[in-house]
């Protein structure tokens, strides 16, 4: 009797590929996730430091070109705190992995501050 091992290894192929290619989607769509993730927290630090200096929410804004990325900055001001807010959709690629994850995925970044 001869055994053909390429027609087993060809359904062996064939049935872990889609899994591969769907692990390859989720570890981008994870990748650019937390790239988006670290750029909002870079430009927190900026916008903190803004307010500090005086800079008002529309000049900030401006400076930052934060409408142009579609980033969204929020100010809300308690009687000891200012609370920032940056927010962010990001589109989910991945097939299926958008029902596990909200699409578009919301990345957000909050800082709070305390008013002396």
């Amino acid at each position: 009797m001869l055994e053909n091992k390429n027609g087993q290894a060809l359904v062996e192929f064939v049935i872990l590929l889609p899994i591969f290619v769907f692990m390859l989607f989720m570890a981008v769509d994870f990748g650019r996730i937390l790239y988006n993730k670290t750029d909002l927290e870079s430009k927190m630090d900026t916008v903190i430091t803004d307010y500090q200096n005086s800079y008002s929410k529309e000049k900030i804004q401006e400076r930052l070109k934060l409408e142009n990325e579609e980033i969204l900055l929020d100010v809300s001001n308690e009687n000891s705190t200012t609370d920032f807010y940056l927010k962010k959709k990001i589109a989910i690629l991945t097939p299926g992995l958008n029902l596990i994850l909200k699409n578009p995925y919301e990345i957000v970044v909050k800082r709070v501050i305390y008013n002396e």
